[in-house]
């Protein structure tokens, strides 16, 4: 929805006069991208993708998001992409702005005796709030998303008993451009199910959604309790991992190694400073905080391998993982992974929190 001139609510008086200048025009963009990875589903809601009938998503790339490419390929569910613009003048003035860009649904495809059905999802209308003007900077906000391709049978307590309608999903932008070029991207809203991930102008991966909910989604996502009714989730947002981490993750969950899956509700110590310990925890879901003599040091999510200094060192935790939110996590021995690998790792950790665990 593009925003008609605004050189007027810069203006004070009769102080303000056309003029033929050309402005500098600003540009920003972010690009959420959302995906089913196979940890996000639970309960009997498996039993179709692990039948084959419908399908898990492979993770997106990391880099260069070809949409359209990964859309033919069936590789996401929706994406939202919020493009923006401001024009300024030769004092620093915002004299005009808007907004481009949209969501864009994917599909899911349903295979059964041999035969496949693609069935589409459902857009709803884009949602892109009035510019919000600050010192220097202009703030757009945008959310899109749907309902889902495949319809989702659920309970309800009034008649007819069954809502066969999908829940819906989506993302909520927030896209700032300041007047000296300046671009900060986030992810301020999202629905609890599926996995989202941000990309920057470039394509470039920069953050991802901490946690999944699919129960909770199951159950809520639906009428007022969406943007499009009367509410947002807020959106747990983590950085993203390293290369070496992505590398080190690949290898655990393809199995190459011997993995046990762990849940951890909220608040629980997976482990704790001064006790021994050999394994290294890699974060399918959810975010864990690490801490070192009672200090708050920081938070991973998914995609992070945590863990691996006891092994590396004496045998001994130097700091406590503990669950921020409940988390699902593959946890296998150290020593299954080359020490060199895990080496790297841990120096990559000791820059960033300055302390070992």
């Amino acid at each position: 929805m593009p925003v008609s001139t605004l050189a007027n609510a810069f203006c004070e008086g009769d102080a303000c006069s056309m003029t033929t200048e050309t402005p500098t025009r600003h540009e920003g963009k972010v690009t959420s991208l959302s995906w089913i990875p196979s940890e996000a589903i639970e309960g009997a809601q498996r039993l179709a993708f692990d039948s084959g009938i419908t399908h898990y998503d492979p993770p997106p790339p990391s880099e260069d998001l070809d949409l359209e490419a990964l859309r033919a390929a069936d590789r996401f569910r929706f994406a939202n992409e919020l493009r923006a613009w401001i024009d300024v003048d030769s004092s620093g003035r915002v004299t005009d702005c808007g907004y481009a860009g949209g969501g864009l649904m994917g599909s899911t495809t349903v295979r059964v005796a041999g035969l496949h059905h693609k069935f589409e999802a459902v857009q709803l209308p884009d949602l892109q709030r009035e510019p919000e003007f600050g010192d220097g900077w202009v703030r757009f906000v945008q959310t899109t998303g749907g309902r889902t391709g495949l319809p989702a049978p659920r309970r309800v307590r009034r008649r007819p008993f069954i809502q066969w309608q999908a829940p819906l999903v989506w993302t909520t932008l927030s896209l700032t451009l300041h007047v000296d070029g300046r671009v900060d991207r986030t992810l301020t809203g999202a629905s609890r199910f599926p996995r989202h991930w941000v990309y920057d102008e470039g394509g470039t991966l920069s953050h991802k959604s901490g946690l999944t909910d699919f129960k909770d989604w199951y159950r809520q996502s639906f009428g007022r309790h969406t943007p499009w009714g009367d509410q947002d989730s807020e959106a747990l947002v983590t950085a993203v991992e390293t290369a070496l981490e992505r590398s080190l993750s690949a290898r655990v969950m393809g199995g190459s190694s011997k993995v046990k899956f762990g849940r951890f509700p909220a608040g629980a110590i997976l482990t704790k400073q001064g006790d021994l310990g050999t394994e290294v925890f890699l974060v399918l879901d959810g975010v864990i905080r690490v801490e070192h003599d009672g200090e708050r040091l920081a938070e991973y999510g998914p995609g992070a391998l945590l863990g691996e200094r006891a092994h590396l060192e004496d045998g001994a935790r130097t700091s406590t993982l503990a669950a921020v939110t409940p988390c699902r996590v593959a946890i296998v021995e150290a020593d299954q992974l080359e020490r060199s690998d895990l080496q790297e790792l841990s120096e990559g950790h000791r820059r960033e929190d300055q302390a070992r665990y």
